[in-house]
């Protein structure tokens, strides 16, 4: 990200690189020396927090940028649910049955990318970098000879990213709200397999986006109708009032990645 155009002023890379080189002094020891930009001390105060809010808003934007990301897929599902080779390791025998979803999920990125090669960087996948269902994403584009993006967070019980997302598009947060932000920016689709809390949180919120029109309509993916209907009772919402029968209207269940494919092909932008 370093920008080697001529600028009047020195750059800032250099007078960290002379820093290290000054003498050993009680003064040059001091926490006060340290160049601001180059203190981790001073920037993990809280009253910089808004500082690092827009650091985590502006490095992941800033990559993507200079790697020619032009739009993104969106990929949630459950960090739980095994490829099927592990069916065995699955903690419950319904996790055992959802090893079908990893399979879609890795069919259904490897498809999007095997298209998106024609386009560029077009309609990249991007998930949460994690296991599950988030590996399958990645893992279908990788082997659709694509790249893909991976949006971790520190959890109290680190997990290194999966092995198949893009190690140049692989980023880290420390806040859950710009984390968010970054699914969305470039979403040109959304699609959601089988979840706990946090695939349902990233449901909602995008769904709550889209229904207030903070954000533009794109195709919205539910995988699995018997699952969706199940854990959430749609047309309560709709009778209760709580929601519109139109609300009902901004997503599409499918069972196949064909299936998905073709809605987000046949998808007509608004106007």
């Amino acid at each position: 990200m370093h920008d080697d155009s001529r600028r009047p002023f020195r750059d800032a890379q250099e007078d960290v690189e002379v820093i290290r080189e000054v003498p050993d002094t009680p003064q040059t020891r001091a926490p006060a020396y340290r160049l601001a930009f180059a203190d981790p001390e001073f920037l993990w105060r809280d009253e910089l927090r808004p500082v690092r809010l827009q650091l985590e808003l502006m490095k992941p934007e800033l990559v993507m940028k200079e790697f020619g990301i032009d739009s993104t897929i969106v990929l949630f599902g459950s960090a739980r649910i095994p490829e099927p080779a592990r069916r065995g390791e699955a903690a419950t025998e319904t996790l055992a049955d959802y090893t079908r979803y990893y399979d879609e999920a890795r069919k259904f990125a490897r498809l999007i990318t095997e298209k998106s090669q024609q386009n560029g960087k077009h309609h990249v996948i991007v998930t949460g970098g994690g296991p599950g269902i988030m590996e399958a994403g990645n893992r279908g584009a990788a082997e659709a000879g694509g790249v893909s993006i991976g949006l971790n967070i520190v959890l109290p019980h680190e997990q290194a990213p999966n092995a198949y997302v893009t190690p140049d598009l692989c980023f880290n947060f420390h806040y859950f709200g710009i984390r968010k932000m970054h699914f969305l920016l470039r979403a040109a689709a959304i699609a959601i397999f089988p979840g706990g809390f946090g695939t349902l949180d990233e449901m909602f919120e995008a769904l709550t986006l889209i229904q207030t029109e903070r954000m533009d309509p794109v195709p919205f993916l539910l995988f699995g109708r018997a699952f969706w209907e199940k854990v959430i009772n749609w047309e309560a919402l709709v009778e209760a009032g709580t929601i519109s029968r139109a609300d009902l209207d901004l997503f599409t269940f499918v069972e196949t990645a064909e299936e998905a494919l073709a809605v987000i092909e046949r998808w007509t932008p608004k106007a």
